[in-house]
């Protein structure tokens, strides 16, 4: 009996050894890029990442042969090479990832001396709200395209908060025009919501029927919204057309997801709370909210009036 446990022991010992002997490669090929492709729904930036970042720099190496040096130098050579300090940090959550799944999956002994890679500080986040002449820009901009649908694309985010990709891929079955409510089957966090739809953005939707039936294209069922005329199905990316856009309006700085903070910006500068802005957007938390909970400078000089206005008058009397 001991010698049939020694000789378990002995297997387990072997097996141990095996598994901490593969290379990184064939660790993110054979085990961590199946389980990611399992559990999420989007792999694409996954793969691009670790083939454009870390195959042929550490894909050779053992597991047992991974180090904090190694990767502190791999680091720095990102930040040296020019790329932002959020791109380094999206790289730098893959491989953490990737270790904290060899450990728990025995691939890495926990007593080595491996820990996870320190994220870069990126100081203050950088928000871009457009101005209500900016506004103007952009859409005269657009609407002066060739492309088929960005101007309505574009005008269809800025009045509901929507992100790009749920307006990439809506179909005029998500939307109930009785009802008002644009149904996103499954958004962001994993779960479906609502986006409600005010009277200028169904007058949008109104125009999308128009001009999809100018193009031959349908405007009901599972039809997408803004369909493809060349593919008849949904577009990759409105990022071309976009980038075109904000050129000849002189705000190269405006990315498309702008659209959506300048949504929160102006609800929330005309008053309405944290708690409604969140809900719109669709946030499962206020603190997701918060960063949107830009005011203008006037604004905020009129709130303080009021306490100074109560002070004020308290005070003549003192």
């Amino acid at each position: 009996m001991f010698a049939a446990f020694k000789s378990r022991q002995k297997q387990q010992q072997n097996n141990h050894r095996s598994q901490q002997s593969i290379t990184l490669n064939c660790f993110f090929d054979e085990h961590y890029f199946p389980h990611v492709k399992a559990t999420k729904r989007n792999t694409k930036d996954t793969w691009s990442a670790y083939n454009t970042h870390l195959r042929d720099q550490f894909g050779r190496y053992r597991l047992d042969e991974l180090s904090n040096p190694l990767f502190d130098i791999w680091v720095r050579e990102q930040i040296v090479a020019g790329y932002q300090r959020s791109t380094v940090n999206k790289h730098i959550f893959l491989v953490n990832r990737m270790l904290n799944l060899a450990r728990h999956w025995g691939y890495i002994d926990r007593s080595k001396d491996l820990s996870n890679i320190q994220r870069l500080v990126l100081g203050d986040y950088k928000q871009r709200f457009l101005t209500e002449a900016e506004i103007a820009l952009i859409l005269k901009h657009a609407q002066r395209t060739t492309h088929p649908h960005i101007y309505n694309v574009i005008r269809l985010l800025l009045l509901t908060g929507a992100r790009k990709g749920e307006a990439r891929l809506a179909r005029w079955c998500d939307i109930d025009k009785n009802k008002r409510v644009w149904t996103v089957p499954r958004s962001k966090s994993g779960r479906s919501r609502r986006i409600i739809l005010n009277t200028a953005a169904m007058a949008v939707l109104d125009d999308c029927i128009e001009n999809a039936e100018r193009l031959g294209l349908g405007a009901d069922g599972s039809a997408y919204v803004f369909t493809n005329p060349r593919t008849y199905t949904a577009y990759h990316s409105f990022y071309a057309a976009w980038h075109l856009i904000r050129e000849a309006a002189g705000l190269p700085d405006v990315r498309i997801h702008d659209l959506r903070h300048t949504y929160a910006s102006l609800l929330i500068n005309k008053g309405v709370s944290l708690y409604e802005v969140q809900t719109l957007l669709g946030h499962s938390s206020a603190q997701m909210t918060q960063r949107y909970a830009h005011l203008q400078p006037n604004l905020l000089h009129q709130r303080a009036e009021i306490v100074g206005g109560i002070v004020g008058k308290n005070a003549q009397f003192g």
